[in-house]
């Protein structure tokens, strides 16, 4: 499995099945240091490599452009009913409770799962939907690429699923990674962020995390 490769460790850690929530492995994650909240991967792992096209239409070379900073990244979905949306309003609510400066040494990436109706006009629309004091970078590709950079971050491949009938989802629904990936200013994965995790953990991280 090409995501095997890849030193996270996180194939067991809340797969989100159709947004419906994830589980976590305890085997697979240890607590995260006391400064930090979340939860960590046992393996070691650095900023991953991956190009995607942004919402302007840019080629966005996501390890060059974010080394250094500290970087929330979540790959979701614009029909996801519940985890991407909580995730994304979770971490825009982080972003106004710390000060600006804080908040301007952060940069937020999310990653479509559903590059068949995630075209970058309807990505763009979603996203500024939060409101966020730092503008999201949103990105999307083919098919192929996607499934690439979900390889590049050692996350479990998303998959289409058959919507059950009546829901709002549209015609299929797409099963994911549910958590936020925090990397830290040494281009290191610090941190994770599954359902639960609060914007107030999320703003005191992100306060320790720019400090260093």
């Amino acid at each position: 499995m090409r995501a095997a490769r890849c030193a996270l460790l996180l194939c067991a850690l809340l797969l989100c099945a159709a947004c419906s929530g994830g589980t976590s492995d305890p085997a697979a994650t240890t607590s995260t240091p006391p400064a930090l909240h979340g939860a960590m991967p046992t393996g070691p792992s650095v900023r991953p490599a991956f190009t995607l096209t942004t919402t302007q239409g840019g080629s966005y070379d996501f390890s060059r452009e974010t080394s250094g900073r500290i970087t929330l990244l979540y790959a979701g979905y614009t029909h996801c009913p519940d985890e991407c949306p909580t995730s994304m309003a979770d971490i825009a609510q982080a972003l106004r409770d710390v000060p600006p400066a804080v908040a301007q040494k952060v940069v937020v990436v999310f990653v479509t799962t559903d590059p068949w109706r995630d075209s970058a006009r309807v990505l763009r629309t979603w996203l500024d939907h939060f409101h966020s004091p730092v503008p999201y970078i949103g990105l999307t590709g083919t098919p192929v690429e996607v499934v690439a950079a979900e390889a590049a971050m050692g996350i479990p491949l998303s998959t289409k699923e058959t919507a059950p009938k009546g829901s709002k989802v549209g015609g299929y629904s797409v099963s994911h990674f549910a958590a936020v990936l925090v990397y830290g200013s040494d281009d290191r994965l610090q941190t994770l962020y599954p359902s639960g995790v609060t914007p107030a953990d999320m703003a005191t991280d992100l306060e320790v995390l720019v400090k260093g």
